[in-house]
């Protein structure tokens, strides 16, 4: 069994959020494979659906962004998923908006749900999948940046990576994190 984390944060005010665009992948992922809206264990909702052959629970943790690891934790734990099996969906507002990359390890670059999940599972051995939201206009704040939504000339295009990080998701799942990385990186 392989588990898929979308990271964002619960609520109506973070709905369509740039910080959400994990949450959406996952949302789009659970379509796409005729799944059910899940239960709520594990501080977060899960569901499992099947991609190809591949069991894949997906969570969306509902610890808010820096504490996504507490959520990850439990389900990993519960369902004895090892890192190598795990795959984190999230924003990266150092990507130009709608631009993918997928690497199997590393830092969490200053993703703090990332951050969190690295912590509590003791190792950067986590393939993630970063959607570009980027770049933070000069004079912003970060932090107000990836909570806002996006604008209207940028939806296409966010639609867009949404739909090609769904199917990076489904190519990790299937055929690995090398694949994924061959087939998406640096698409937009």
């Amino acid at each position: 069994m392989k588990l898929i984390v979308g990271l964002g944060n619960v609520g109506r005010k973070y709905e369509k959020t740039r910080h959400n665009v994990g949450f959406q992948v996952l949302d789009l992922l659970l379509q796409r494979a005729n799944g059910e809206g899940g239960k709520e264990r594990f501080d977060g909702r899960v569901t499992e659906v099947l991609i190809g052959s591949e069991r894949v629970m997906l969570l969306w943790p509902h610890t808010l962004m820096n504490r996504s690891g507490q959520s990850v934790q439990l389900a990993a734990g519960f369902y004895q998923i090892p890192p190598s099996e795990l795959l984190v969906v999230c924003d990266d507002f150092n990507l130009p908006l709608g631009k993918l990359r997928l690497r199997s390890q590393g830092s969490a670059g200053g993703q703090r749900g990332l951050e969190d999940i690295i912590r509590r599972l003791g190792t950067e051995e986590i393939s993630r999948l970063r959607v570009g939201i980027g770049p933070v206009p000069e004079h912003w704040d970060a932090a107000d940046f990836v909570l806002g939504k996006f604008g209207p000339s940028d939806l296409t295009i966010v639609s867009d990576a949404i739909q090609r990080a769904a199917e990076a998701a489904e190519c990790w799942a299937m055929h690995g994190i090398e694949s994924a990385m061959n087939g998406f990186n640096g698409a937009s």
